[in-house]
């Protein structure tokens, strides 16, 4: 309700008693925030906003979101899994055995495939009934639990520079480097950091 206009006739017909304080209190002008409090209300907005901003762009430029097609990397990995890609990082530091990367199909490379680094170029690999054994040492494999485990064998062979040897980890129904051969570096362009859907997968890939 807006107040009524004040003239000489609107003058109440009683004196202020200690009872109407309050009407008087509620009568005085309120007070705006200091200057220097309003100017540090905005700098933080402003260190938010960058923030913020920061956060996404490195999200955007650095990783990548792809969806998991097929079962052959469970059971850290499932069909249909949402996860983030860093396509950057092997430009800063090495492959290395154990990592779980993405790379385009050798045999068309207009498809994807997600696997695990088993070897390295210039390693020297066999599997024996199952298990792997790389420069003459058992690779211990606990992403691989024994029901996806198969017990193919492969002769000892070299794998050739600039190569990497990949498998899924559910060795029985994974096609990897066993049947189309070992993987050029150049057709390797991420590596799987973080499963971010559905939420019971959410996690580090490791």
């Amino acid at each position: 309700m807006e107040p009524l206009p004040h003239n000489e006739h609107d003058k109440p017909d009683f004196a202020p008693t200690a009872g109407s304080e309050a009407v008087e209190q509620s009568s005085q002008p309120e007070l705006s925030p200091h200057p220097a409090q309003q100017s540090g209300i905005a700098f933080w907005v402003r260190d938010i906003a960058v923030a913020v901003i920061a956060a996404v762009l490195i999200i955007f430029f650095l990783y990548r979101p792809v969806i998991v097609e097929g079962t052959s990397m469970l059971p850290r990995l499932e069909d249909s899994d949402r996860l983030v890609i860093n396509e950057f990082v092997y430009h800063f530091t090495a492959i290395e055995r154990g990592d779980v990367v993405v790379f385009h199909y050798p045999r068309n490379p207009e498809e994807s495939y997600i696997k695990r680094v088993i070897a390295l170029p210039g390693d020297r690999l066999r599997i024996d009934h199952g298990t792997v054994w790389v420069n003459g040492k058992r690779v211990d494999e606990p992403y691989v639990p024994d029901g996806y485990k198969d017990y193919r064998s492969r002769v000892e062979e070299v794998v050739p520079a600039g190569y990497y040897f990949m498998m899924g980890d559910h060795r029985s129904v994974s096609s990897d480097s066993r049947e189309f051969g070992p993987v050029e570096r150049s057709l390797i362009y991420g590596k799987a950091v973080f499963v971010y859907w559905p939420a019971r997968d959410a996690g580090v890939v490791r």
